[in-house]
């Protein structure tokens, strides 16, 4: 196996020997025909044009091609897409329109293909600002949701840095999400992204302390029930979203959107379980779709064998500051020649240190996520030669 010289803590650089990749077991069809016993998305990144005429910090550039070719290589592992999320940089680099292209792209393949879309609406299009109403938001989730219904897409109602800046109550979210979801045509999920991934989202529900707020968002819920499919949470907090759970209305799922406990929530308790809406899905996707079809067929033991080393290497992708991990998740695509170059949208391929990927190196091949470690090497030494490391 390839040796690799990589910089470690306190400046040192190190020799590091590289493992033979895992050979991750493809999900069978379980019961009932389908691979999985859990609704799995994995939310998806973009890739970016890197050869484009723009100003990146300014103009996104996507190259769809690229782009798309990850979405087949998602649903041939039995996942579903989570379009135009955080993890397509929504709100740090891609923008409304283009978002929409991208949902349309991405709808067109999962028809052609038999994949399975859910896309995010939300109100990106208006700048927060206290000065707002509520009747702006709610025109801009209007027009968002009504885009995204044109093209055949399922919604994931995504949370609103406008409403976060100007709601005066946590009765202003009950007024918006009920008006909203009286309108789709059909249920939704919601998704309440903590501020651990967007300081804009912070005091979400009305209150910054996360119960207070679950209670009204679980008021929500409970008042709108027939329209809502689940509720993705992002708070990184197992018991919060256990809690949560135990409470939800009936026919209401829980989408983990945990990227620390993932594996624990998904294969639930006694008293219920959690699916799954992940961004390190993305990057973990063949080890995600082996440990799933083993849940499915009653084999608990290699699911949390197949998902262990996986989650090392998600927590550190996913650390402080957490909205920076799309770059990891981008960066693993590189690797596995799943893109050909480690450039972003926004240029958030500079969010991370030279030390955190060359960490994320360590831990993907740890977990046997490099799937040809002599092409991971030689992709790695030229991003170590952009800064300046011979190797």
């Amino acid at each position: 196996m390839p040796t690799i010289r990589l910089p470690a803590k306190d400046g040192r650089v190190e020799d590091y020997a590289t493992k033979p990749p895992k050979k991750f077991p493809k999900a069978a069809p379980a019961a009932g025909g389908k691979p999985f016993n859990r609704v799995a998305y994995a939310a998806a990144h973009v890739v970016a044009d890197p050869l484009a005429d723009n100003d990146p910090w300014l103009t996104p550039a996507v190259d769809w091609e690229t782009t798309l070719k990850f979405r087949s290589h998602l649903f041939a592992l039995g996942l579903a897409v989570a379009e135009a999320m955080d993890t397509a940089q929504r709100g740090m680099g891609l923008d409304w329109p283009t978002s929409l292209e991208l949902i349309k792209r991405s709808v067109a393949l999962a028809k052609a293909e038999g994949g399975t879309v859910a896309s995010g609406a939300g109100t990106d299009h208006l700048a927060p600002s206290p000065s707002l109403t509520l009747a702006d938001v709610i025109a801009a989730y209007e027009e968002q949701c009504a885009a995204v219904e044109k093209v055949g897409g399922r919604i994931i109602l995504m949370a609103s840095r406008a409403l976060a800046a100007c709601a005066k109550s946590p009765d202003d979210y009950a007024k918006v999400y009920g008006r909203i979801l009286s309108q789709v045509k059909e249920p939704v999920l919601i998704h309440w992204l903590g501020e651990m991934f967007d300081p804009a989202l912070e005091g979400y529900w009305g209150d910054r302390d996360h119960w207070k707020a679950m209670e009204t968002c679980l008021g929500i819920l409970k008042a709108n029930a027939p329209k809502v499919d689940g509720i993705k949470i992002s708070l990184l907090d197992k018991d919060k979203e256990i809690a949560m759970r135990r409470r939800l209305p009936e026919g209401v799922r829980m989408y983990t959107g945990d990227d620390f406990n993932y594996a624990e929530l998904i294969a639930g308790d006694a008293e219920g379980h959690s699916d799954a809406l992940l961004g390190i899905f993305d990057a973990i996707a063949p080890a995600a779709s082996a440990a799933l079809g083993e849940l499915a067929r009653g084999a608990e033991k290699s699911f949390h064998e197949i998902l262990a080393p996986t989650v090392p290497l998600s927590r550190h992708v996913f650390k402080a500051p957490t909205r920076f991990y799309k770059t990891g998740v981008v960066f693993m695509a590189y690797l596995n020649g799943l893109q050909e170059h480690f450039v972003m949208v926004g240029g958030q391929q500079s969010a991370r240190s030279l030390l955190h990927l060359a960490e994320l190196f360590r831990l993907a091949d740890a977990a046997g996520l490099l799937a040809d470690p002599d092409e991971a090497c030689a992709r790695m030494r030229r991003v170590l030669a952009v800064h300046g490391m011979a190797n």
